[in-house]
């Protein structure tokens, strides 16, 4: 049966290890697993930095790339999610998807022996994940083989959204430290508290950003509003006055501390200029690492998931 990736923890600790391993070598050295094969890139939201580094990475490995939008599969309103996956399965050797609801992805992989690929859901962006702890490795190096990350410290800032939870999970996989500064109201549910507990991790969980900065090796946010939650922008607004990451926030962390954030940024809003922009920042890294993330996973999961 193939494997796929629709979430971090789809991937045991050495197994996320062997992932990362494969993002760090150069496309030029790789075998091309996917020679004269192609891959199905289903994009029910846009994305700049996900079509781009998928394409990429299809194209690096050999494959080629097919940009698949919601007006083509309609899924649940075409067809089912199940039919548009063995439709595709009938021509791709993997399906890759950015969709709003993470049980879209689910039913897919359950009915196809080819590799799902989640580019982001409404739970889970695995890929942005991986790229994340590609640049806290650059920036940091391996501690140990079995903890690549351990002794590290990654604070979040903002709600314990989709990119958070995946965060988490692989930072924490790999060792790290995690933890959390969140409004009341805007923390991890019960569920998502339990997967990254059955996980083996512990976040430490503030209610302001002064409670869990200081110290951190890595201090992460993301857009306040996401895709899907524009009616929220509002009231996310006025809950969020005060806690915007600036540079001053990211120095309170410590001497080598860094800043991330994975992009799109509303300058202004949940992160600075001066921190975007500034000597800590690691957001281009991060970026780039994108192309690595996808192209390290696939390959991994067509090779010997």
């Amino acid at each position: 049966m193939a494997r796929h990736l629709l979430e971090i923890d789809d991937l045991t600790p050495s197994e996320l290890r062997a992932v990362v391993e494969r993002c760090r070598v150069e496309a030029s050295t790789l075998q091309r697993p996917l020679d004269g094969h192609g891959v199905a890139c289903v994009f029910l939201k846009p994305s700049a930095r996900t079509r781009n580094s998928t394409e990429m990475a299809v194209v690096q490995l050999g494959g080629h790339p097919v940009y698949i939008t919601d007006a083509e599969v309609g899924i649940d309103r075409r067809e089912s999610a199940e039919d548009v996956a063995r439709t595709l399965a009938c021509y791709h050797s993997a399906i890759c998807a950015r969709v709003f609801d993470h049980t879209h992805l689910e039913r897919m992989s359950a009915v196809v022996d080819i590799p799902v690929i989640n580019l982001l859901s409404d739970a889970a962006h695995p890929l942005q994940a991986i790229a994340d702890v590609l640049t806290l490795l650059d920036e940091f190096g391996v501690s140990n083989a079995e903890a690549p990350l351990a002794g590290r410290v990654v604070t979040y800032v903002g709600d314990a959204n989709n990119v958070t939870r995946s965060l988490f999970l692989a930072a924490g996989m790999l060792g790290a430290e995690v933890r959390l500064a969140t409004p009341a109201g805007y923390g991890f549910d019960p569920v998502d508290l339990d997967r990254i507990r059955a996980a083996g991790i512990e976040p430490v969980i503030g209610e302001r950003p002064s409670d869990v900065v200081p110290g951190s090796d890595a201090v992460y946010t993301d857009t306040w509003t996401s895709m899907g939650q524009e009616a929220e922008r509002e009231q996310r607004l006025r809950d969020f006055e005060g806690w915007t990451v600036d540079d001053a926030m990211v120095a309170s962390a410590g001497a080598g501390a860094i800043f991330l954030h994975c992009l799109p940024a509303h300058r202004g809003e949940e992160a600075s200029d001066d921190a975007l922009d500034g000597d800590r920042s690691r957001i281009w890294t991060q970026a780039g690492h994108r192309l690595s993330a996808a192209r390290g996973a696939l390959a991994w999961l067509v090779s010997e998931g």
